[in-house]
């Protein structure tokens, strides 16, 4: 970030001693609050908070190389433990580089923090240096944004903020911090965490939906949504399992149940199989657990029309503004999803279940579908499907594999089989470079775990300088950069609606080996399917930052269709 112009804290004075700063008693707030650990790019808006931090070395300050990145980290950790991830940067530049994490928190359903250092208060609406309204600019992307104009509401605030993070939907929190409440005093006493109440279902929900399912000849299971615990799914398999239902997973949610269960049919997503959307489209009841059922999960809003879908509708979803926001259900649930799967998983089991063949035949579909189609003759490069299915293969089933945006995600979705809850790290609002950093967060939070990033060359080259932090912070991810020469999935659109007439799309890109090398991490470049085994067991064994290039033919635009197609 630049220097700003010098402006310098009060002193405290010798009579406030027994007083603490208010960037003393934010930190004091997050270590009450169980953060153990911080992403941030330092800004001199937020020193008080970086010198509280230095009496604590519990806190880990994780120090990214962008705001961008720092906050896909962040917003990855709340992902993975269902406590807000903690994001600090300075105004300005800082907050709007971090906007990108705050947007994939709120699409996402993320609990998080971002902390922002501002001006001091007497310099508000002079345009002084790097001066922005914050509640202006985050109002519409957050859950909730304020500005701690007193030090003495740096604890109030903080409990706040925890609260709305994880209450009803979770989503982010956009805290403003003036330089002059951070380094003012106050004798605030701290507040303790007050946890959110969660939404229980009652007995007649139960009950309604216990009837439509036995009405039901071709029911079908949703899954979607945030903060699964691994009670959660285990209470939903059980209930699906004991009914014999088919269970597809919502956009970008296919951990929450293991695809390799005989009742998974496949990711309602990008790249569906054709298949299994009529078989949506067919059902007779659709239960719709956690999920919002936006538009990509929807195929545009076609395979449930809104607002009143053909189907019958059950949904199930923890904050009651999303219930009858988009379809109005036959059956509205307010429940989170840990009591809503033990609500299900508590249902009494039918004696028989009509529908046993249509589950059975979900399930062939899918099957069929995740079978590679064949190679045309004149394929070139790495054969993408196979490096996921050696994946899929090789890695334990904790294993966590992130990526970001880009056709090659098609790939990665459709052959690689989630087998655990919090082990997909991908963003439902589509944004190139959440991969790597997503990775990082993996690994700091669990390093006895593998975590491998898929990314596209363009969708790398978003946050390729994060491989530095890795390695400073000693996280041996492995990045497995899949290099077609373009923004694969522009290039797809664009050929479809201006055949042959490429423009913007190429990319240009740098030798992906020396610049990982330049960061400190393992590097090999595959070019031949064969010889990605060898290389994918090297970088595990590398012990850090690994990343391995795989080229790829680029006129192979998805699994099954070709450019020139």
């Amino acid at each position: 970030m630049s220097s700003s112009p010098s402006s310098s804290p009060a002193p405290s004075s010798p009579s406030a001693a027994a007083q603490r700063t208010g960037g003393r008693v934010l930190v004091d707030a997050l270590r009450l609050h169980g953060v153990d650990r911080i992403f941030c790019v330092p800004g001199e808006s937020y020193l008080d908070v970086l010198d509280a931090l230095h009496d604590h070395p519990e806190i880990e300050i994780v120090v990214a190389k962008h705001e961008g990145a720092a906050a896909d980290m962040a917003e990855a950790d709340g992902k993975l433990t269902g406590r807000p991830g903690i994001c600090m940067v300075t105004r300005g530049p800082g907050a709007t580089h971090a906007s990108v994490g705050v947007h994939i928190a709120q699409q996402d359903s993320t609990p998080m923090i971002l902390l922002v250092g501002q001006i001091a208060r007497e310099h508000r609406g002079r345009e002084a240096f790097q001066e922005l309204d914050y509640r202006a600019v985050f109002g519409g992307m957050a859950k909730w944004v304020d500005e701690i104009d007193d030090p003495a509401r740096v604890p109030e605030v903080m409990a706040r903020a925890f609260r709305i993070a994880t209450s009803g939907r979770p989503g982010p929190v956009v805290l403003a911090l003036p330089e002059d409440t951070l380094y003012g005093l106050t004798d605030a006493a701290d507040c303790p965490p007050s946890p959110p109440a969660p939404s229980w279902p009652g007995p007649a929900d139960a009950q309604r939906l216990a009837r439509l399912l036995a009405q039901a000849e071709r029911p079908l299971v949703i899954a979607g949504g945030a903060n699964w615990s691994a009670q959660a799914c285990e209470d939903f398999a059980r209930f699906v399992g004991a009914w014999d239902l088919p269970v597809a997973a919502a956009f970008r949610r296919q951990d929450l149940f293991d695809n390799r269960d005989p009742h998974y049919v496949g990711h309602m997503s990008l790249g569906i199989n054709p298949a299994l959307g009529q078989r949506v489209r067919d059902a007779d009841l659709v239960l719709a657990v956690g999920t919002r059922l936006g538009d990509v999960t929807t195929d545009g809003y076609t395979h449930l029309v809104p607002p009143r879908a053909r189907q019958s509708l059950v949904h199930i979803h923890a904050d009651p503004s999303e219930l009858g926001r988009v379809y109005q259900p036959d059956l509205a649930i307010l429940a989170a999803p840990a009591p809503a799967a033990a609500m299900l998983r508590a249902l009494p089991v039918p004696p028989s279940c009509a529908w046993s063949g249509w589950t059975r035949a979900a399930r062939a579909d899918h099957e069929a579908f995740i079978v590679p189609p064949p190679l045309a003759p004149e394929y070139r490069g790495v054969a993408l499907a196979e490096v996921v299915r050696h994946l899929d293969a090789v890695l334990p089933d904790d294993a966590i594999v992130s990526n970001g945006a880009g056709n090659y995600a098609v790939w990665l979705h459709r052959f690689y089989r989630y087998r655990q809850s919090r082990t997909e790290l991908a963003t439902t609002c589509g944004t190139m470079g959440y991969g790597l950093p997503a990775a990082i967060a993996a690994k700091l939070r669990h390093p006895e775990r593998t975590a491998v990033c898929v990314a596209g060359d363009g969708c790398f080259l978003m946050y390729p300088q994060e491989l530095a932090t890795a390695l400073a912070h000693g996280a041996a991810v492995i990045a497995i950069v899949v290099n077609n020469g373009m923004y694969g999935t522009i290039r797809m659109h664009q050929e479809k609606r201006f055949p042959g007439r490429v423009s913007g799309t190429r990319l240009a890109n740098p030798d992906f080996v020396a610049l990982a090398q330049a960061c400190g991490a393992h590097a090999e470049r595959v070019t031949e399917t064969g010889a990605f085994a060898a290389a994918f067991a090297r970088a595990r064994a590398a012990g850090r930052p690994a990343l391995i290039e795989v080229v790829t033919d680029p006129a192979q635009i998805t699994p099954g269709a070709r450019i020139p197609a």
